[in-house]
């Protein structure tokens, strides 16, 4: 008989379900060894339901921690901004200002942000329609990648420093990023924001090349570079998590 020391422990289960006046929701479970107590959160930018537990919590005991507060979270889901699907007819900010996504044509082309037949601005897409989505998102991620590049160049060269590469991506957590070896990184969902939010940011993130840290001289060098800083803060407070529910 093998030894119960040896005995294998059963991987916890990626996700539990919780059940709500006969709906059912999806509680992804992270098991972390900081963790001093069970912790519910839901995410106003995504809707995802996040249930984080002790390193030696029981799963039973986190299953019925989540089933009592089923109201709660149903409560907090049905305040969650509904997501617009980037398809014909959505209306999707660039720049901040909304465009109407429009299937120009079955032909294929390229993606690009000009005026319909009434002067109102919109997204061109071309090609097969079932590819409308992923051309819209790669059309938006294109504009950041190119946004991103003209702002940190101006911003370097005010400085005198370097950026060793630019990438742009979906972050959740953060707007962007600077790493020790002068890798910026960006949000592309901030091509969706008005032009000076999209600009405060790669000033914060250059003027991290100079002072990687939070410190009076680096919010000095960032005031320097965007002088609406503040604004752009506040944007981002306001308005910032609903960026996420287009796509």
């Amino acid at each position: 008989m093998r030894s119960a020391l040896f005995r294998r422990v059963p991987a916890d289960p990626p996700h539990l379900r919780v059940s709500h006046q006969g709906q059912t929701f999806k509680v992804a479970l992270k098991r972390r060894p900081t963790a001093k107590r069970i912790t519910l959160r839901v995410s106003n930018a995504t809707g995802e339901v996040v249930l984080t537990i002790p390193e030696r919590t029981d799963i039973g005991l986190a299953q019925r921690f989540a089933d009592s507060h089923s109201n709660w979270i149903a409560t907090r889901l049905a305040k969650v901004p509904k997501r617009v699907l980037f398809e014909p007819g959505s209306l999707v900010p660039l720049r901040g200002v909304p465009h109407k996504v429009v299937h120009w044509s079955s032909i294929r082309g390229i993606t690009r942000a000009t005026t319909g037949s009434a002067g109102e601005p919109i997204i061109a897409v071309t090609g097969d329609p079932a590819h409308v989505t992923r051309r819209v998102q790669d059309f938006l991620q294109g504009e950041a990648r190119r946004d991103f590049s003209e702002a940190v160049k101006r911003h370097t060269a005010a400085l005198g420093v370097p950026a060793r590469r630019i990438t742009v991506r979906d972050t959740k957590s953060r707007w962007g990023s600077c790493s020790a070896n002068g890798a910026l990184n960006f949000s592309w969902r901030l091509i969706m924001a008005p032009p000076f939010v999209l600009d405060y940011l790669a000033a914060h993130e250059v003027a991290h090349l100079r002072e990687l840290n939070h410190s009076q001289r680096f919010w000095k060098l960032t005031y320097q570079l965007c002088p609406r800083t503040d604004e752009a803060e506040a944007w981002l407070k306001t308005y910032g998590s609903a960026l996420h529910r287009f796509g």
